[in-house]
């Protein structure tokens, strides 16, 4: 067998291949697209395109914390730009990396959305001047927590076949879907023109104008038709007063992220308990992530390039609270803008990663970026998030749906995926700690298609001799 193209696992040798090499085809003379360097003005487009992609994620999360522990309008702010700066080191420390951290692929690293709702039970239970020390010790003891189990957790790889990487990765992109719905009628629900002709048209002319100008353009210029959109989706909101400029005059010019501007972290055992169960949820997320982006940029990721990315997340996370930023994980979004642009070098990540880290230097810089109305960003959101979903149908036209089992287990995992998108208040009368993971769509119906996997295709079967190993089996894909 070939060996996988150089420098996408750790720094380790990689002459043996791993657990998920059993489908790379050779690879031609050269450097894998993954590991090429594309000319500075493509390097800089293109990575400013993953911003924009992933800006409103990355500042949600602080926003609703700062507002929720009651920080004024500057401390928001600031943490806004902590967040953004400290996304910018976990971007790094994916796609760069160092020693047997880091995937290096074109991962985009970001807060994860999926602590916030426990980070303001914490807050809550805690005097306001306490939460965010409170907040940031937990977030901490996670990041070390996700970083000692990465290299076990990995192991897990084995259990995901496509019949599993394609129900979870449709999840995400139709788990993510809603959220551009809710940005395409303005993003805030309280507002009295949530849901307006206005806002809903403004996001539809959008989508229009990108899938056009996917449509029309070629070479570069389609690569980056999405950035284009955005920009486009800007201009049509300014005569219409959809876009606010005030955050520019009022912002800084400059604005260093002090370490721990808050407080010295505290450490308090639920605390920590409520974000390690966070944690298992990022790398369960993290974990799908990053074999859909392994499959996109046709790299398939094994079982040392898994343990490196979640190293980088635990790493990230950990260093993130001494920035005054909150746990890092992946984020789909930008996978399925890897999957849409076919612009799959590592390098233009990174310079991502430098963009963000400057925008949190920078607080005029970072407004600038924020002018991009939602909106806009959930006309641009259906094309990112809707290509996520395709990609795990596409995957699981592998996935052996000819036998009954496995649409057995497509079914009722998606099935259980989707309750919380389509029933939110599902789980209502279920324990704070158990909807932290059925909450999460993804990672609910992830764990119900690892565990029918195991009961149908590992439990009870008689191992295959190698010469006759079924195509369908896990081990035969992975």
């Amino acid at each position: 067998m070939s060996q996988r193209p150089p420098a996408t696992g750790p720094d380790a040798p990689e002459t043996a291949p791993g657990p998920c090499t059993g489908t790379i085809a050779a690879a031609a003379p050269g450097r894998h697209p993954v590991d090429q360097m594309l000319p500075p003005l493509k390097l800089v487009g293109a990575g400013l395109q993953h911003v924009a992609a992933m800006y409103a994620g990355v500042v949600a999360p602080p926003l609703v914390v700062g507002i929720g522990v009651g920080l004024s309008t500057a401390e928001i702010a600031f943490l806004m730009s902590a967040s953004l700066f400290t996304s910018g080191i976990a971007t790094l420390l994916q796609t760069l990396g160092f020693w047997k951290v880091g995937a290096r692929l074109p991962f985009v690293n970001g807060v994860s959305f999926a602590g916030v709702a426990p980070m303001l039970a914490i807050a809550k239970a805690e005097a306001p001047e306490d939460a965010l020390p409170v907040i940031y010790g937990a977030v901490i003891v996670a990041g070390v927590f996700g970083f000692l189990l990465a290299p076990f957790f990995c192991k897990l790889i084995r259990f995901f076949p496509p019949v599993v990487t394609g129900t979870v990765i449709t999840l995400i992109g139709v788990s993510l879907l809603p959220v551009a719905f809710n940005w395409a009628q303005g993003g805030n629900r309280e507002a009295p023109d949530y849901g307006s002709l206005k806002y809903i048209g403004l996001a539809a002319v959008t989508l229009l104008v990108t899938v056009a100008l996917r449509r029309l353009l070629r070479g570069f210029l389609k690569q980056i038709s999405i950035l284009l959109g955005l920009v486009a989706g800007t201009l049509i909101a300014l005569p219409l007063g959809a876009a606010d400029f005030g955050g520019v005059t009022d912002a800084d010019i400059i604005g260093i992220p002090t370490p721990f501007h808050f407080g010295a972290p505290q450490f308090a055992a639920a605390a920590i308990i409520s974000m390690c169960i966070v944690m298992l949820v990022s790398m369960t997320e993290s974990t799908a992530d990053v074999l859909a982006l392994g499959e996109i940029v046709e790299k398939p990721a094994d079982e040392k390039t898994l343990a490196a990315a979640l190293r980088a997340d635990g790493l990230g996370t950990a260093i993130s609270p001494l920035f005054n930023g909150f746990a890092a994980s992946a984020f789909a979004q930008n996978v399925g803008l890897v999957a849409i642009t076919k612009v799959r070098s590592r390098f233009v990540v990174a310079a991502a990663g430098v963009i963000l880290i400057l925008l949190g230097l920078c607080p005029v810089l970072a407004s600038v970026v924020a002018l991009i109305p939602q909106p806009v960003l959930g006309g641009v959101g259906i094309v990112l998030f809707g290509t996520v979903a395709a990609s795990g149908i596409q995957t699981l036209t592998g996935a052996a749906l000819e036998r009954g089992d496995n649409v057995l287990i497509v079914a009722i995992s998606l099935g259980a995926g989707i309750i919380p998108i389509a029933a939110p208040t599902f789980y209502h009368a279920f324990p704070e700690g158990a909807r932290i993971v059925l909450d999460s769509g993804i990672s609910t119906g992830c764990a119900v298609a690892v565990l029918l996997n195991l009961a149908f295709n590992h439990i009870g079967r008689k191992p295959a001799s190698a010469p006759e190993l079924a195509p369908d089996t896990p081990s035969a894909h992975h």
